[in-house]
């Protein structure tokens, strides 16, 4: 719908803010708000005498505040005097997504804040701090702290420069309806969100459903079934085979490449855990190579899958195929397939699998040839799993379009709101009326 506008605006003298309501004020915010910097308390003096909870800016997330697990630090009456936060206060990030904000709303009885944070608190009773909330969310969306910062440097919200800035202020009458009208439609969009979200999280689901089905099952429903003797693979079509990994292909690791021969550009590619998709089977990234003189003294390969073989990135489950002759680097193992079998087959099928659970996580996760090489698949037949790899692929597409139409529908609710927020907080649209009478 279309919103009214107020009858008459001025320049509010912010190069950000642009004009705003005639009657409507813009002051600094030290003669609004009393800014306090939280302290950078040390988690190693605890005695016991006066423990209280701190927040940290990782615990401060829009609109929502995570009080669950926090440091129980020491803390002198003085500093809780000062470092501690009551009902109506803002939490402003110093630091990391500069602005982010929340109003705290006495989740804890008694909560301390650390150095990386802000904490507003009106000094004045005719402030309205949800609406400001919503100043700051249009501040950071426009990205104002980051623009006005040093380019060279990390973004920080210093005091200082936090206390100058300039914000809207319509009078208090005006600040609590826009505020209600906020609260009111940004509810109706983040419901509209999750729908989506949940819908994704559900094609997610049904995707990977089709695809367990289609490589442990086959595609004929009426198929005579025979038990595989693998927990995670169940029966399988009687006519298929159930093969260890070591008769399925060939596993190589890294060749013994120096870091120095190693660069952005190059004649040979060079595989590295941040060049593998997450979604597909394919190369996300083309980042690394190395030179001809160097690739001639290695073998480099081609049609092989690849995969991490340690640490975290294996709790990823990336399962990439490489189409062209490359070298991995010391974190991936390659595998090579044999004449029995489709790459592409075996990539879902080891996908399927899930890296994590076929390796070693005791200590650093890994996995090696003893992890793959005894592991049994399902082998059908060639023409019979060039046939599922058609399928999993059309079926997979049709979902991943539904998933990118509710995704955009995600974006565009998302930039709808941020729209919103903007023109009420900057009074480029009067919401005055519609607070109270409720409409969309």
């Amino acid at each position: 719908m279309s919103f009214p506008k107020y009858p008459k605006y001025k320049d509010s003298g912010v190069e950000w803010l642009g004009e705003v309501p005639a009657h409507w004020a813009s002051p600094p915010l030290y003669l609004r708000y009393e800014i306090v910097l939280g302290k950078m308390l040390d988690e190693k003096k605890i005695t016991g005498n006066h423990l209280l909870p701190y927040l940290r800016n990782v615990d401060v997330q829009w609109d929502r505040i995570n009080v669950n697990d926090l440091p129980q630090l020491d803390i002198t009456p003085e500093e809780k005097a000062r470092f501690t936060v009551r009902s109506g206060d803002l939490l402003v990030c110093e630091g990391g997504e500069v602005g982010r904000t929340a109003l705290w709303r006495n989740e804890l009885d008694e909560c301390a804040f650390q150095k990386a944070i802000h904490r507003l608190r009106p000094l004045h009773s005719a402030e309205d701090t949800r609406f400001f909330y919503y100043c700051m969310r249009f501040a950071a969306a426009t990205e104002v702290f980051v623009a006005e910062g040093n380019p060279n440097t990390i973004p920080h919200l210093t005091g200082e420069k936090f206390r100058l800035y300039r914000f809207p202020c319509p009078p208090v009458t005006e600040q609590r309806p826009i505020a209600a009208f906020l609260d009111r439609e940004t509810a109706k969009i983040d419901a509209l969100v999750a729908e989506q979200q949940r819908l994704i999280e559900l094609l997610k689901e049904k995707r990977q459903a089709v695809i367990s089905h289609a490589v442990t099952k086959g595609l004929n429903p009426r198929a005579p079934m025979k038990a595989s003797g693998v927990e995670w693979l169940g029966d399988v079509p009687e006519h298929w085979d159930v093969l260890k990994g070591s008769l399925i292909g060939t596993l190589f690791g890294s060749e013994q490449v120096p870091e120095e021969s190693v660069h952005d550009h190059g004649d040979l590619p060079f595989i590295k855990v941040g060049s593998m998709s997450l979604d597909t089977f394919e190369i996300e990234s083309w980042d690394w190579f190395v030179d001809r003189a160097v690739a001639d003294q290695y073998r480099p390969r081609q049609g092989f899958i690849v995969f991490p073989k340690r640490g975290a990135a294996i709790f990823l489950n990336k399962v990439n195929i490489v189409d062209r002759p490359s070298l991995i680097d010391p974190n991936l193992m390659g595998w090579e397939i044999g004449p029995r079998a489709v790459p592409k087959y075996i990539a879902y099928t080891l996908r399927l699998r899930k890296l994590e659970e076929l390796a070693d996580v005791s200590t650093v996760p890994q996995i090696n040839n003893k992890h793959i090489s005894p592991e049994r698949f399902p082998i059908p037949p060639l023409a019979e799993q060039r046939k599922i790899v058609e399928y999993v692929d059309g079926e997979s597409a049709k979902f991943d379009t539904l998933t990118a139409e509710a995704q955009r529908a995600i974006d565009l609710l998302q930039e709808r709101r941020t729209a919103l927020i903007s023109a009420a907080v900057t009074g480029k649209i009067d919401v005055r009326g519609l607070a109270v009478k409720g409409a969309a």
